[in-house]
């Protein structure tokens, strides 16, 4: 029988990607939220720092959502693994183990007792 080996490089879901770093819900949602701030710094003229910063937002929370982390894909995806972990598929176990509530308490005899079982035993 002939064993079949295959060498699978460890970038090779980079090429599914584009520049390497973004699918193509991570380009949608930058384009949207750099949109979304582009739009609003040409309608809205102001002077005032707090509404500046707002006007940023859009494209300061998408650019946030889509920068990559080791170990995941981006920050969005991690929000969505710890959410779905915590909130749609929390592990439940069919047994709990050993609680020491439901543990009867076991009384251990007096050396008197026992003494005297052995005496009426005999």
């Amino acid at each position: 029988m002939s064993e079949k080996k295959f060498l699978i490089p460890a970038n090779s879901k980079k090429s599914e990607l584009h520049f390497g770093i973004f699918n193509n819900f991570d380009l949608i949602l930058f384009c949207t939220g750099v949109g979304i701030t582009m739009l609003l710094m040409m309608t809205i003229q102001t002077n005032n720092f707090t509404v500046m910063i707002m006007i940023l937002l859009p494209a300061l929370i998408a650019s946030f959502l889509v920068f990559p982390v080791p170990y995941y894909h981006n920050i969005l995806q991690l929000i969505v693994n710890i959410y779905t972990y915590l909130f749609v598929r929390p592990m439940r176990y069919k047994w709990g183990g050993w609680n020491y509530k439901n543990i009867k308490k076991i009384e251990i005899p007096k050396k008197a007792d026992v003494i005297e079982k052995k005496k009426v035993g005999r």
